[in-house]
């Protein structure tokens, strides 16, 4: 009997004729979604870097170098960049605090556990506009935060007419709204810890101060750096709360970058300095956040 001689392998080429096409079709509406939503516009915002353009006329001309020039020149977005910065460091800080106290007691053994999750959550998604207009009447002259002041024979305060009041008013009120986010972002990592590590913890007399230090805060870090990421491009991209609230006011104290953006382009339809202005602050905001994942991986390795 002879024996059968195994089949030669098929050629590079054939096999890549027997590729099946069903891959690339199912992949079409993802790269058409990329290439329509996320590509062009992108590319399109860089092209109106050097060049002006007012959106009413067709005409684009090419300026170089000079929307730069008077980015670098404009005391505004610098105050802009100041207000921003402001409302960041009170707000992601604050913002990561109460999320994880919160996500620490609810994910105890407590009654409704359930109902406060939502209650917590239900300011999230609900709309921003609507949000801030309530909370505009609750820092008003004869607002309900005055009013507590009142009864406690303190002077009322300008929560939203102050320079100095304006913007952390604005950072707290946010926090108020996104802590649910990032509250169950918490709650899955707090979740993922085998309840294995606090038992032996226990048994070796850990205090409960000791547990969460050792045990509880370095597991969480991967949530850690996702919320400190989020939050900080959330923080960059203010926007609604000042537009609604104060309108960027008193005297520029709660202008942000992306209000002056929008005032740029539809106010002053100069969509050539207003790509600008997103072009750089999307750079800041890619340089903060790969700082911060720097910092945290390093915590991490040690």
């Amino acid at each position: 009997m002879t024996e059968l001689s195994a089949a030669p392998p098929l050629p590079l080429v054939m096999r890549r004729k027997r590729s099946n096409p069903w891959g690339y079709l199912f992949a079409l509406p993802y790269v058409a979604h990329f290439l329509v939503f996320t590509a062009y516009p992108l590319g399109f915002a860089l092209y109106l870097t050097v060049h002006r353009w007012d959106i009413v006329g067709n005409d684009q001309p090419f300026v170089g170098t000079r929307n730069f020039q008077k980015l670098l020149r404009d005391d505004l977005f610098f105050t802009a960049l100041k207000n921003t910065l402001i409302f960041l460091a009170v707000h992601v800080p604050l913002q990561i605090v109460v999320a994880l106290a919160l996500a620490v007691v609810l994910n105890g053994p407590i009654r409704f556990r359930t109902f406060f999750r939502t209650a917590f959550f239900l300011p999230y998604v609900t709309s921003g506009a609507v949000i801030a207009i309530i909370w505009t009447q609750l820092y008003a002259g004869d607002g309900l935060l005055n009013g507590f002041l009142k009864v406690l024979h303190l002077p009322p305060q300008g929560w939203l007419t102050s320079t100095t009041l304006a913007m952390p008013s604005i950072a707290i009120m946010a926090t108020w709204k996104n802590v649910g986010y990032y509250l169950m972002i918490f709650l899955a990592g707090l979740q993922n810890i085998p309840p294995s590590l606090y038992e032996e913890a226990n048994l070796n007399g850990a205090t409960g101060w000791q547990r969460f230090w050792y045990i509880t805060l370095p597991l969480l870090n991967p949530a850690m750096l996702l919320v400190l990421v989020l939050s900080t491009i959330g923080a960059f991209s203010l926007f609604v709360e000042p537009f609604v609230m104060t309108g960027g006011g008193p005297v520029d104290s709660t202008l942000s970058v992306v209000l002056l953006l929008y005032r740029n382009a539809f106010q002053f339809l100069n969509m050539g300095y207003a790509s600008t202005i997103g072009v750089v602050l999307a750079l800041i905001i890619f340089l903060v956040t790969y700082l911060q994942r720097r910092v945290v991986e390093q915590e991490l390795t040690y």
